[in-house]
């Protein structure tokens, strides 16, 4: 039986299925695959790839571990936690366990410091930030619809919010002069261009803390957020799943804290909160993602679409139980901030070396380093060159700017928590030996071939004396299909 044409394939299947909706062309997710066909491992493959693309909380995996062992019964999968295995296993109503909602509204409060609280009743469960963000589209938005999201953002928001809602995502150009915050002019001149085209923006869309900048937006940005989306009656998305990461002052804010102030004026129904344990607990394989919404129908519709994607019942009952325990939640919060300001700290006095900055950040998982000096041309070309360079020849999957939405090339991404402490040394080497060799080398010997296989790495393994983490080992998952990055 011979095989069918590419355009007979498309006939027979719909158009998500044929479509490129998924973004799995970007450079963000070829690093990745770069990665997967030649993972980096210190004994069995010390030349392979480094992987610096993923955004992964695994510094604190000694103290979760540590507490699972002396709270078995949180599990219904040991014989301490046997007992409630059945009423576990059964079917559950889909609005979440009572104990589960409880305890995630508490620690959403605990995370920002208690200065707002939550209310169980309005958390409708995802699977994962990536299903709660669709879930939260498909309540809002109607196919062809546009949500205003300011850029550098996420890549795979690509993906999450228009893959399979029909969305558009409109872009609200930052940029680097004043830190990439966002301003009323901006949000302005977005929302004009979209009226222009005749587009229907139902909403604005923000992360905070950010990610790929790792900064929070302080309280001016946020009133001047709630007081544009309120202004153009359209609604509020703040993705908040790197709360927890904020290691260093500014304080976090939560758009929560400013609605309840007293000079601000807001329709409560616009304001919408995701969450998810993936980034602040480092528990991204469990697929817990919330929204919060202060809208019922929201909520409502929310949780009768949440059947789609619903956390699973052992995994609420185990979570459930380690939120409610307070002493190892604030500690756990505490040593987190430390241990990601520590790796900050390193990353980005390493880098400091060899004459390369990073944007001044406090939050998340990641870094935003800036390699414009090594670009020939400031072209998004050149950054292609560049990066490629990075992957093929410094072994490092480190994500482009472009691939971020950002319109100024030579940004790229540096994730820094997904590793242990000898794999973060040796690819700060790497990066450092590829920077020295960029700069002694005229520019066009330095988009030659002169780095291919010539690039010296050192093997020395000195310990850092701030590095106070423990092991944690690298993930091999890639997140094309299922995880959150």
């Amino acid at each position: 039986m011979g095989s069918i044409s590419s355009e007979q394939q498309k006939q027979l299947l719909s158009k998500i299925a044929t479509n490129q909706g998924h973004g799995e062309n970007s450079p963000y997710f070829d690093g990745w695959k770069a990665y997967d066909n030649n993972p980096y491992h210190p004994i069995r493959n010390p030349k392979g790839v480094i992987q610096m693309g993923l955004a992964e909380n695994q510094l604190c995996f000694d103290l979760i571990e540590d507490w699972i062992r002396r709270n078995p019964q949180a599990s219904i999968c040991t014989t301490e936690g046997v007992k409630e295995f059945k009423d576990i296993a059964i079917y559950q109503d889909y609005h979440g366990l009572p104990a589960f909602r409880q305890a995630v509204a508490n620690f959403m409060g605990k995370v920002r410091g208690g200065r707002a609280t939550f209310d169980p009743n309005r958390i409708v469960m995802g699977g994962g930030s990536t299903g709660a963000n669709e879930l939260l589209t498909f309540c809002l938005a109607d196919p062809g619809d546009a949500f205003l999201v300011p850029s550098p953002y996420y890549p795979a928001f690509d993906r999450d919010l228009s893959w399979r809602t029909g969305v558009q995502l409109l872009p609200v150009v930052c940029e680097s002069s004043n830190d990439f915050k966002i301003t009323k002019a901006a949000l302005e001149l977005a929302y004009e261009k979209a009226q222009e085209a005749h587009i229907n923006v139902k909403g604005l869309m923000v992360t905070n803390p950010s990610n790929p900048l790792g900064t929070i937006l302080d309280r001016e940005t946020l009133q001047t957020i709630v007081s544009f989306i309120n202004e153009k009656n359209i609604h509020l998305i703040s993705d908040e799943i790197y709360a927890a990461t904020v290691f260093s002052q500014p304080k976090f804010i939560s758009v929560a804290e400013i609605i309840e102030e007293e000079d601000v004026v807001c329709n409560r129904d616009l304001i919408h909160i995701v969450y998810s344990l993936s980034k602040d607990m480092g528990f991204p394989g469990f697929r817990v993602g919330i929204v919060y919404s202060y809208n019922d129908a929201v909520v409502n519709c929310g949780r009768k679409m949440s059947s789609f994607g619903l956390v699973s019942t052992q995994t609420q009952h185990l979570i459930s139980s380690m939120l409610a325990d307070d002493e190892f939640i604030e500690n756990f919060i505490a040593e987190s901030a430390n241990r990601l300001a520590t790796r900050y700290k390193i990353i980005t006095r390493e880098l400091s070396k060899v004459g390369i900055g990073c944007l001044k950040s406090n939050a998340g998982l990641f870094c935003w380093m800036d390699l414009r000096k090594l670009l020939k041309e400031a072209t998004v070309e050149e950054e292609m060159v560049l990066w490629h360079m990075i992957i093929k020849d410094v072994k490092l999957n480190v994500s482009p700017g472009s691939s971020f939405h950002c319109t100024e090339p030579g940004w790229f991404r540096v994730c820094f928590a997904n590793m242990d402490n000898e794999t973060m040394e040796e690819a700060l080497e790497r990066i450092q030996s590829f920077v020295r060799q960029s700069e002694e080398a005229p520019v066009p010997a330095a988009r030659s071939k002169r780095f291919k296989g010539n690039l010296q790495l050192s093997s020395k393994s000195r310990r850092m004396e701030e590095a106070i983490m423990s092991p944690c080992i690298m993930s091999p998952h890639s997140p094309l299909v299922s995880a959150r990055t």
